[in-house]
């Protein structure tokens, strides 16, 4: 006999669940697994690029930082249509034509000899009536701001300078132009023509190699003799003497000299019309044929030649710009 299933007999069962996925939850399923798709596809090029190293972050990162802004170029026109120059005695040109008096017409920046070709003459269409030479013999950095101003007064194309031989050809080593204030100074002459003409161009000249030229008279009678007069006496005192205390001196003004160049490039680095010979003219080794024949100190005709091939060579030089 079959039994039948009574309502009290029979075995409870647990129902199906029948009610439908909900839309929000399968929302939140997908978007886990792209988010997780997404891990493992930045974790697998990370490290095809570099072994995970972050770089993919920092490149981010980088992007996300503002760009440092160019540098200012540096404007400079080597056919200026005018041409003033400032600084001491050998702009003067100095004991180049006769004794101990100045020679302007053998200039090296604006001198009208052919026998020098200034510098005037070679860039200038008009070197005698666009040039003006404002330099003073025995003049030092503190008196340049002065040159500068009178200079400025013409709105000259450029300005040569060529000035600190004297700051450092003092009567003794402790009386030498300080560091700092020939940077005041000099600072403060571009400072002037800045007020004044602000686009004229500047060319500026290395201090010479005072311990060089004493190398090359000290052995010279007459050489010997005008020194002894009292010309730049912290470097060609006792010109012949190989005492200790004499080369110490020599190298503290042979030291001043190069602290005096260091100033004049950095001070010129900081104007964008502004250029440095580089020490083109510390570097230069004078012979004595371009020694005057008066003090072998100064430069001759032939030196001043010399220098102005020297300026005209740097200030038509193409250099990168900026």
């Amino acid at each position: 006999m079959s039994q039948r299933n009574e309502p009290g007999n029979a075995r409870p069962t647990r129902p199906r669940s029948s009610r439908p996925v909900r839309p929000r939850t399968a929302a939140i399923c997908a978007f886990a697994l792209v988010l997780v798709a997404g891990l493992v596809l930045a974790v697998a090029c990370g490290g095809g690029s570099g072994g995970g190293d972050g770089s993919g972050a920092q490149r981010a990162e980088s992007s996300a930082r503002p760009h440092a802004k160019p540098a200012p170029r540096r404007i400079w026109d080597r056919s200026p249509s005018s041409l003033a120059a400032v600084g001491d005695s050998i702009t003067r040109g100095f004991d180049a034509c006769s004794l101990l008096a100045d020679c302007t017409k053998v200039s090296w920046a604006t001198g009208t000899a052919d026998g020098v070709n200034s510098l005037a003459h070679r860039l200038l269409s008009d070197p005698r009536g666009r040039s003006w030479n404002y330099a003073v013999s025995g003049a030092v950095m503190a008196d340049l701001p002065q040159q500068m101003r009178r200079a400025a007064a013409h709105k000259p194309g450029m300005v040569t300078v060529m000035s600190g031989a004297n700051d450092a050809c003092r009567p003794t080593v402790a009386t030498m132009t300080p560091v700092a204030d020939f940077r005041t100074s000099f600072r403060e002459a571009l400072r002037v023509l800045r007020a004044e003409a602000p686009k004229t161009q500047v060319y500026v000249s290395s201090v010479p190699n005072l311990e060089r030229l004493w190398e090359q008279g000290r052995t010279n009678p007459i050489g010997q003799r005008v020194w002894g007069l009292g010309i730049c006496q912290s470097m060609l005192k006792n010109p012949q003497s190989t005492a200790p205390a004499d080369q110490e001196r020599r190298q503290r003004v042979q030291q001043r000299v190069i602290a005096y160049n260091t100033v004049l490039k950095q001070e010129c680095a900081k104007d964008l019309r502004c250029r440095y010979d580089n020490g083109a003219v510390f570097d230069y080794r004078f012979t004595p044929q371009e020694l005057s024949n008066w003090d072998w100190f100064h430069p001759s005709q032939a030196g001043q030649r010399s220098l102005a091939e020297l300026a005209y060579e740097e200030i038509t030089r193409k250099r990168p710009a900026g």
